[in-house]
Parts: structure tokens; C-alpha cells; sequence
């Protein structure tokens, strides 16, 4: 993972085979929570496979090794890719309101401020990775 310029990489893990979602999860909230790694913006779980999505700032080769060297998912399936959009948090944030507008005729900030319903419970969704039953 080559690149000069400060900007986001996605990261996309999944646990080993066997791994529990509960053990996965840690890992991932772990590695978000590592003040020694570059600035997170964002993080995700899966459902159906443990594992996850994350989202750093890298700004210069220091925070890169740092990430690419990280020991947090030692032994899991691990990419890590860098944007060309997202170069920084608030492009990130522009690219978010880009694509609604431009692929889906949507405002942004009128979205992030509409309520959605909520499925299932998140809390015990996380430990089993898998879907809750809807409550509708």
C-alpha cells in the first residue's frame, strides 16, 4: 500500500474461521480505539461473517506503517485500500453528500436528519452476526 499524499483508507477484515463474533467485534473496536494508529472516522460490523470495515485518516508514512503494521488482526484476512476522493475527513463528508446528489437525487443534510426506522437490536446483533427478526 503505496501512496504520497495524505488520505483515507479503508480497511476490510475478516476474522479466522471458527473466530466468535463477540471475539471479532472486540478486535475490531480495539483496533478503532488504538491511539497509536491514525485518526478513525468510522467503523462498521458484519453481519453474517465476523469481522468489519473501517475507515482511517492516514496523513503521512509514520501513521501508515503504523496501520499496516497494527497487531490487532494478526492471523485474519485483511485489506486495506487508499481513496482517491476521500483525502481527508471532510472530503470524506463531501464525497457522502457527491454521491447521494449525483447517483440519487438526495440532500445530505436533509438525510442525516430524517429518522429511519430501526431493525432489529444492534446490541444483540453485534454478538451473533447475525440479523435480528424484524419488529414490524
Amino acid at each position: 500500500m503505496k501512496f504520497r499524499k495524505p488520505r483515507c483508507v479503508l480497511v476490510y477484515a475478516l476474522a479466522p474461521e471458527g473466530t466468535k463474533p463477540p471475539d471479532a467485534n472486540q478486535a475490531i473496536n480495539a483496533m478503532s480505539a488504538d491511539q497509536n494508529l491514525p485518526l478513525i472516522l468510522w467503523h462498521d460490523h458484519f453481519l453474517g461473517v465476523p469481522g468489519g470495515v473501517m475507515l482511517f485518516f492516514v496523513e503521512n508514512e509514520a501513521e501508515r506503517d503504523a496501520l499496516i503494521n497494527s497487531p490487532h488482526l494478526a492471523g485474519w484476512h485483511v485489506e486495506m485500500r487508499p481513496l482517491i476522493y476521500s483525502f481527508n475527513p471532510a472530503a470524506f463528508d463531501e464525497q457522502i453528500a457527491y454521491t447521494m446528489k449525483a447517483y440519487r437525487g438526495q440532500d445530505w443534510e436533509i438525510v442525516r436528519q430524517e429518522s429511519r426506522p430501526s431493525y432489529g437490536n444492534p446490541r444483540e446483533e453485534v454478538l451473533s452476526a447475525e440479523e435480528e427478526p424484524s419488529s414490524r
